[in-house]
Formats: structure tokens, C-alpha cells, sequence
């Protein structure tokens, strides 16, 4: 997941997922999977007997009987992790998402960005610091785009240009410089 997945991710979120795995698999177990071990394991994307024992491993925390997290590998507490961030507050993410892709988002961006332009300009790549608001339509691309699978690179693509329409070349200056993103420090999203 790049920075730009995280950041339409942090931004659409009002809670954050929990933080514990024990709490994240009863997350699964009883709002996801509605207490069905099949449905739990196609949750998690892990075998229905391992299903099953995370759910025993449950019940016996709940008891007193086990102390400490679920007994797991880290690439099942990786997919429990996308399964929860995955299905944590839908109506939240619809309702963000949809507000984002009609009155736009504000992007608070820290990367070094490359310029090319017509003779006697510079393409030597600069960091800079930009906020800026970006329109409904840029939401709706990085959001197509996240669905699509797109890489990393792509969705960097799609802020380039929305930065160089709406920043770099706003208000009809510099009409022919392209922009490129290489590099980003940091970046938020307020949606």
C-alpha cells in the first residue's frame, strides 16, 4: 500500500481500526463473519480450521483462560489486518467518498516534483511543500484508479497532473510546463 492509498484510507476513517488482533478477529467474528467459522476463514482469507482456532482462542481469552493476543503467524495478523480495513465503517467510507468526489479534498503534499517546459527552463527536480484544493473530478480519478488495482506510480501520475492543472499552471501561467511527482516525503488527505 503506497502513501496515497493510506492517505485516501486515514481520510476516510473516523475511528481508527483496532489496535489489538484480538479485537480486530472478534471485529471479524462477529460483525463480518455473523459468528459463522466458514465465513470468518473466507474473511480472513485463511484455512476454516485455522478459522476455528482463532474463534476456540477467543473463547478461551474471553474466559480468562488465555492471557495475551491469539496465538498467529504474521502473515495471518496481516490478513486479518487488511480484512478489518477492508470491511471498518462502510456507510463511513461511502458517505466520505462520495462527498469527496463531488466537492473535491484538500491535499496537503511534501515530495520533489520535476518540471520540464519550454527552452531555457530548468527540469531540476525541487522539493516543495503544497496545499492545495483539488476538485471533485481528481477525487473521482484516484478513487477509480484504487479500485482498478493502479501502482503506486499511476496514482502519483494522476496527482501530477492534477497539481500542474490546478497549482503550477493556475490562472493561465506556465502553460506548457509538465510536472512530474518523484518522491514523496509526506502527504494527507482531508476529505
Amino acid at each position: 500500500m503506497g502513501e496515497i492509498d493510506e492517505g485516501l484510507e486515514r481520510a476516510e476513517r473516523t475511528r481508527p481500526i483496532p489496535a489489538h488482533l484480538n479485537t480486530r478477529v472478534r471485529f471479524l467474528w462477529e460483525k463480518v463473519a455473523k459468528e459463522d467459522t466458514t465465513a470468518l476463514a473466507r474473511a480472513a482469507g485463511v484455512s476454516v480450521r485455522t478459522a476455528q482456532r482463532w474463534v476456540h482462542a477467543l473463547k478461551a481469552a474471553a474466559e480468562g483462560e488465555l492471557k495475551g493476543d491469539i496465538p498467529m503467524t504474521k502473515a495471518n495478523a496481516a490478513k486479518v489486518e487488511r480484512a478489518v480495513r477492508a470491511t471498518w465503517q462502510p456507510r463511513v467510507r461511502k458517505r466520505v467518498r462520495r462527498d469527496a468526489e463531488q466537492r473535491g479534498f484538500m491535499l496537503h503534499i511534501q515530495a520533489t516534483f520535476g518540471y520540464s517546459a519550454a527552452a531555457a527552463s530548468t527540469d531540476d527536480p525541487r522539493q516543495r511543500s503544497i496545499t492545495q484544493k483539488m476538485p471533485g473530478e481528481v477525487a473521482q480519478r484516484l478513487y477509480a484508479a484504487r479500485d482498478a488495482g493502479a501502482t503506486q506510480a499511476e496514482q502519483e501520475q494522476i496527482l501530477a497532473d492534477a497539481l500542474g492543472e490546478h497549482y503550477f499552471r493556475q490562472g493561465g501561467r506556465a502553460r506548457r510546463l509538465d510536472v512530474d511527482l518523484n518522491d514523496i516525503a509526506w502527504m494527507d488527505l482531508e476529505l
